[in-house]
Parts: structure tokens; C-alpha cells; sequence
């Protein structure tokens, strides 16, 4: 009898745990992970291959799912003008928001004053990387060969064949129908298999970050606590004022719906450090959970995924005082605005290019004369800052997917409005009607 009973416990436990929503098993893993790596320290790196294995899933999918959702994506836009409207709100919207960003870091850098009392002696010479140039950059965008491409993970070069190939389906007639047919069948494989992946994601954060907790410690974390503070409270108020901001009066809708049904992408990209890696989360998430249509997130997350670096950039504004303060460097005002569009030019010029945020850092304390002696001094905490600027970035893609969807007519508010955040299954991932 008492056999049976202990049975019947553990199978409402596991019903129980089965049954919550993703997003709390997530939050859930994220905090049991956080007290496991405190407690055990280094020797909790030995459960780090259940993480390392869940990104490499996550990895997997990047490559078909971006090219896969965003030939999909330029089919279902048969009209050329609409496309090209897209893409300038979707290009316009990251460079403002990118803008706003780093000046938030730069103000809260100014504010908390992070370089103070640091001890420049510490730091090792750090060498520059050079940033490829504009022209470069264009050139880059169209690749010779798609299928290496596709190999190397070169993503701006697989959106750029992507949207040709998009585009001669379209034109293509008979032909093109059936191939779009096609695509539209492997676009439902791919989602579904999306869809497998993340149901892993609470096993793979729990280890991620029972990983960062036991390496890094308090030991590490503790000398550098402003410059930490700094960077997490300039995303905090990046997130819940600019992006909550925006949704409630340019979008008139409700900000903690957008907050909850992006949640899951946040946390998965908070642990994997990755937005790209994380794309496959936040497709599925404005999809489902926000009613943005498939259309409007296959052309605009992928986009957002590889250019848009709110986080890095507001990343760069803090790191930026906080290598001018601990060298006693002053900056002037046209220092600061320097700052400013050096990082919101630099967020596209070093799109895809592996590195990024090295190589933007270097680009914003060269264009200020500020010493690369500094980048060595917070390069033990940069996995702590990264997760943090890499849910900015993430949420920030959200966001302007949920803009640009509204504006177009392309979002279902019904959906979005929901009372609570609903798992992959729950709601068809449908486009609404053509307005």
C-alpha cells in the first residue's frame, strides 16, 4: 500500500511539472541553477556538456530555420512595395532603439562612476581588432558561394540569398508555386522540430547556469559590482521604459503581455549568451505567444538576430566611461556624441562578423582615444555582462517585431492579449487574414 502511494506522489510530481508552463520550469531551472553552482563552485562545471549539448541543438536549428522561415516569409509578401516598407521600419526601428541604448549606458556610466578606484595595473595589453570597413561590409553581404554560407554560419549572407531566392519564387509563376508549397511544408518540419528543442531548454539552462555560478563566483563578481550594476539596471530601464514604452503608446498595447510572452527567449538567451542561438526561442515566442504573424517574424527576427545590438551597444557606453574613469581620462561633450554613433554605425558594420563586441569596443575607445588596456581589466566578467546585453538584444528584437506587425496590420491581437503566456502547442501558428 505504501508502495503504491509513493508511486502515486511521484507521478503528481512529475504531472505537475510536466504540466507547468515552459517559461516557469525555465525561471524555475534558472534559480535552482544559480544555488547549485554557489554551492558546489568550480566542480559544478562537471554538468556544464548538459548545457553545452542543449546550444548545440539550439545551433542546429539556426541555419534552416533562417533560411527556411525567411523564404517563407518574402513568398507570403507578394506585394514588392509592402517588403521594402517592412524593412525600412525594421531598419530604422533597431538604429533608434541601438541609439538610445548606449546613450542609457553612457549616462548611467557618467552616474555610477564604475571605473572608480580600479587598479589599472591589473590590465593586460589587449589588441585591437580591425573592423571591416563599410564598403567591405556591403561587398560581404553577397556570397559566392550560398551553400558554404550556410556552412560557415555566415548569417547575413544567408539572409541576403535568402530574400533572391524569396523573391525569384514569387516571379517564377507555375513553378515557383510548387516550390513555395515546399517550403511551406519544410517551414511546418522545421517549427516543430523548434518546437522538440525547446521543450529541453529548463535541463540546459539549469546547467548553463550552475556553470557560470560555480567558475565565476562571488570572488570575481564582487570587485566589479558597479560596473555589473551598471550594465544590468541600463537594460532593465532600456527594456521596461523605452520597449514597454513603445508597445503601450506607438503599438497601444498592453507592455507586461509582451513582457510575459517573450519571457521564454529571454531566458534562453540569458544563458546561452546568444541571440542568434537563441532565434529559433523568440520566433516561436512572437508567433505564439504575441499573434505576430509568420510573415512579419521571418523576415524581421532574423534581420534583428544579426544587426540589432541594443545590449552590446548600451554594453559599450558603460564600458567606454568606465575605461576613461580608471585611466583618469576625461571626455568632452563631443566625446560622448562620438560615443553615440560610433556604436549605433558600428552595431551594423560588425553584423556577423565573429568577435562583435571586441571588435566594437575597440572601435569606441579608438574613436575617443581611450587606452585597450582597459578591455583586459573587465574580461573575467564579460560572460556576466554578456548575458545580460544578449537578453537586451533579444527582447529588443521582440519588440520592434511587435511595432512593425502592428503598423502593418499583421498581428493578432486576440492572441496577443491572452491572460497567460501559452506553450508551443497551444496555438497554431497561423498568419492573419490579408488586410
Amino acid at each position: 500500500m505504501a508502495k503504491q502511494e509513493t508511486t502515486t506522489k511521484k507521478k503528481h510530481a512529475l504531472s505537475f511539472w510536466t504540466d507547468m508552463k515552459l517559461w516557469k520550469q525555465i525561471l524555475i531551472a534558472l534559480i535552482a541553477g544559480l544555488v547549485v553552482g554557489m554551492i558546489l563552485g568550480p566542480p559544478a562545471a562537471a554538468i556544464k556538456p548538459i548545457g553545452t549539448i542543449f546550444i548545440n541543438l539550439i545551433k542546429m536549428l539556426i541555419v534552416p530555420l533562417i533560411f527556411v522561415s525567411l523564404v517563407c516569409g518574402v513568398t507570403s509578401m507578394h506585394d514588392m512595395t509592402k517588403m521594402g516598407r517592412i524593412a525600412a521600419k525594421t531598419v530604422v526601428l533597431y538604429l533608434f532603439t541601438t541609439a538610445i541604448a548606449i546613450t542609457i549606458g553612457l549616462g548611467l556610466g557618467a552616474l555610477l562612476q564604475p571605473g572608480a578606484g580600479i587598479d589599472i595595473a591589473a590590465a593586460a595589453a589587449v589588441e585591437a581588432k580591425e573592423a571591416p570597413t563599410l564598403m567591405e561590409t556591403f561587398v560581404g553581404l553577397f556570397p559566392t558561394n550560398p551553400i558554404s554560407a550556410m556552412a560557415n554560419g555566415n548569417v547575413l549572407q544567408i539572409i541576403v540569398f535568402a530574400i533572391l531566392f524569396g523573391l525569384a519564387i514569387n516571379i517564377a509563376g507555375e513553378a515557383g508555386a510548387k516550390i513555395r508549397q515546399f517550403f511551406e511544408w519544410m517551414a511546418e518540419v522545421i517549427y516543430k522540430l523548434t518546437a522538440i528543442v525547446i521543450s529541453f531548454a529548463p535541463y540546459g539552462v539549469f546547467a548553463l547556469m550552475a556553470w557560470v555560478a560555480g567558475t565565476y563566483g562571488l570572488d570575481v563578481l564582487l570587485p566589479l559590482g558597479t560596473v555589473i550594476l551598471a550594465v544590468y539596471v541600463g537594460c532593465i530601464i532600456q527594456a521596461i521604459v523605452v520597449y514597454g514604452g513603445a508597445i503601450s503608446l506607438l503599438a497601444k498595447l498592453n507592455p507586461v503581455r509582451f513582457f510575459q510572452g517573450i519571457a521564454e527567449a529571454q531566458a534562453v538567451a540569458f544563458t546561452t549568451t546568444s541571440s542568434s542561438g537563441t532565434l529559433p526561442v523568440t520566433m516561436s515566442c512572437a508567433q505564439k505567444n504575441l499573434g505576430v504573424s509568420r510573415g512579419v517574424s521571418s523576415f524581421v527576427l532574423p534581420l534583428g538576430a544579426t544587426i540589432n545590438m541594443d545590449g552590446t551597444a548600451l554594453y559599450q557606453g558603460v564600458c567606454a566611461l568606465f575605461v576613461a574613469q580608471a585611466f583618469g581620462v576625461s571626455l568632452g561633450m563631443g566625446d560622448y556624441i562620438t560615443i553615440i554613433l560610433t556604436s549605433t554605425l558600428a552595431s551594423i558594420g560588425t553584423a556577423g562578423v565573429p568577435g562583435a563586441g571586441l571588435i566594437m569596443l575597440s572601435l569606441v575607445l579608438t574613436s575617443v582615444g581611450l587606452p585597450l588596456e582597459g578591455v583586459a581589466i573587465i574580461a573575467g566578467i564579460d560572460r556576466i555582462l554578456d548575458m545580460a546585453r544578449t537578453t537586451l538584444n533579444v527582447t529588443s528584437d521582440g519588440m520592434v517585431t511587435v511595432l512593425v506587425a502592428k503598423t502593418e496590420g499583421e498581428i493578432d491581437e486576440a492572441v496577443y492579449n491572452q491572460a497567460h503566456v501559452l506553450e508551443a502547442e497551444d496555438i497554431p501558428v497561423e498568419s492573419p487574414p490579408a488586410k
